[in-house]
């Protein structure tokens, strides 16, 4: 089961968040999990990382972003969500590739399902 979040502005994705500090990428992908869903016992699966990277528009300023995704796992089920967050689903391969809003998310989901099948 995958986990989907449904954000404020209606769109669904994963998790996401900033680095803080000195953290690795790994650290700040649990940390933000564990912020956002209440979910603090995931552990990264190895050999997977994805990048990407978006651009948007905020108050007529072009940002951009890049995102570095992993891919977890956990038996914890129960999600707490942050004020992040306005829904959430866990959700099969399929049906998480049909409820994601952006094509690079589900991009990433493809690579991770492969690297995960091919384990």
């Amino acid at each position: 089961m995958l986990l989907v979040l449904q954000y404020p502005q209606g769109h669904w994705d994963f998790v996401k968040g900033h680095v803080e500090h000195d953290e690795s990428f790994e650290d700040t992908a649990l940390r933000e999990l564990a912020e956002e869903t209440g979910i603090d016992s995931a552990t990264i699966i190895p050999n997977f990382q994805r990048r990407t990277q978006y651009e948007f528009t905020h108050k007529g300023e072009i940002i951009h972003k890049e995102v570095h995704w992993f891919l977890a796992k956990t038996d914890e089920m129960i999600v707490k969500l942050s004020s992040e967050h306005i829904g959430f689903l866990w959700l099969s391969w399929a049906d998480a590739m049909q409820q994601l809003t952006f094509d690079n998310s589900k991009s990433v989901l493809a690579a991770a399902k492969e690297h995960y099948e091919s384990r």
